[in-house]
């Protein structure tokens, strides 16, 4: 079994990289673009059985708990379009994207791979976290999302676009709702994350 385990941050995977430090990391950087570029480059000359996106997240959904460990199985670009108004016009329907078109399936991005004992669940990724009520209701209205990142949908294109098999792990750090740290607990997060990345490779290999 080759593996490739794929971060933003170095953080988010530490405690992993101790007990496995001759597992392939690779460490993006953080947002679409970084995602994008270093996981193209890394795939076209590296060939994997399975990439992990592992990493921290937030959840629209106030019923899965701080520190749980979720996979994401489908993906949204939710900012990806115009606004006309006080309305978001998507691509499709300003009629620059066939929703249906690879790797698309009826506008999202969709993982088929399952991990066992874990709750799958749909995400949106976006460049600006949401933090303001009104834009989260939107989100929540339009896309009925449970959780946000801000690498996930690139992680998922490129994957399907390499033809590799992947599955992207999120801890929940926060709740998405107005900006307020105090409510958060990262450090639970990785902590929960790792402990799952490190019994799930210890069953693979």
């Amino acid at each position: 079994m080759k593996l490739l385990l794929v971060a933003a941050t170095k953080a988010e995977i530490q405690p992993f990289i101790n007990i496995h430090p001759h597992t392939d990391v690779l460490i993006t950087g953080v947002g679409m673009v970084a995602t994008t570029y270093h996981l193209t480059k890394h795939l076209a000359k590296n060939s994997y059985d399975l990439v992990i996106n592992a990493g921290i997240a937030g959840a629209f959904d106030r019923s899965i708990k701080l520190g749980e460990v979720i996979q994401v199985i489908s993906e949204e670009l939710p900012e990806l379009g115009a606004e006309d108004g006080d309305h978001f016009v998507s691509l499709t329907d300003l009629g620059f994207m066939n929703p249906n078109e690879f790797p698309f399936t009826n506008g999202k991005l969709i993982n088929n791979f399952r991990t066992e004992n874990l709750k799958s669940l749909a995400g949106v990724t976006v460049n600006t976290v949401n933090g303001n009520e009104s834009s989260i209701q939107k989100m929540v209205e339009r896309c009925t999302p449970d959780v946000e990142s801000m690498e996930g949908a690139a992680f998922f294109y490129v994957c399907l676009q390499e033809n590799v098999k992947f599955i992207q792990l999120r801890s929940i750090s926060n709740h998405v709702e107005k900006r307020n740290r105090a409510n958060w607990d990262i450090p639970l997060a990785i902590k929960h994350l790792n402990n799952y990345l490190i019994e799930y490779v210890n069953k693979i290999y």
